[in-house]
């Protein structure tokens, strides 16, 4: 159960070093063709579609040349990787880290019981019993069908929707990584 957290945990650790490892931002993409290097202006003369940094206007430099000048293919490369600069992916990466967190398994409670956060028109905690789960001696009845008694080994549930553990937003999660040599097909949404 701790395999895929601590898979995703690891991503998200490399995609956070490479964005912060990369030349900061923000990225811009200029069809104008111009940039600044040091203190020199220059003009692209040899006809690149490229992404800068440090900014709209002027560039300080470029990232990533992509390729012909007027090349519809090199214009949308340039566009989406400057839309994907390194201050877009640690935004992602924080957002999935807080995902992460919300839908790790519930830890058992009493009697076979997991608190589970359930969400509708607004979130609320309630306990929710396990299959097979027996109410704590000296419970009071609930009015509700008697439980089984609880397995000692009952499958873990998502603390954030209540469904078996690892749920479809965690699986959702880490499908990206799914060409990693560490992605399991169990983990498959």
């Amino acid at each position: 159960m701790d395999e895929l957290i601590t898979f995703m945990r690891a991503r998200l650790d490399e995609d956070e070093r490479g964005a912060r490892d990369a030349t900061p931002g923000p990225w811009s993409y200029d069809p104008g063709k111009e940039w600044y290097d040091g203190d020199d202006f220059v003009t692209m003369t040899n006809g690149q579609e490229f992404v800068g940094y440090g900014g709209l206007s002027p560039f300080r430099g470029a990232v990533c040349i992509t390729g012909d000048a007027g090349h519809a293919q090199s214009a949308k490369d340039a566009e989406y990787i400057a839309a994907h600069d390194p201050a877009r992916t640690l935004r992602e990466t924080e957002a999935r880290r807080r995902t992460l967190a919300r839908h790790a398994p519930a830890p058992p409670t009493e009697a076979g019981r997991r608190t589970v956060t359930r969400h509708g028109s607004g979130p609320q905690t309630e306990t929710a019993p396990l299959p097979n789960a027996e109410p704590p001696a000296g419970a009071e009845p609930s009015g509700a069908e008697p439980a089984a008694e609880a397995e000692p080994d009952a499958p873990p549930r998502c603390q954030h929707d209540g469904q078996p553990w690892p749920c479809p937003d965690l699986r959702d999660l880490a499908a990206p990584y799914a060409d990693h040599p560490g992605y399991r097909d169990e983990w498959r949404p």
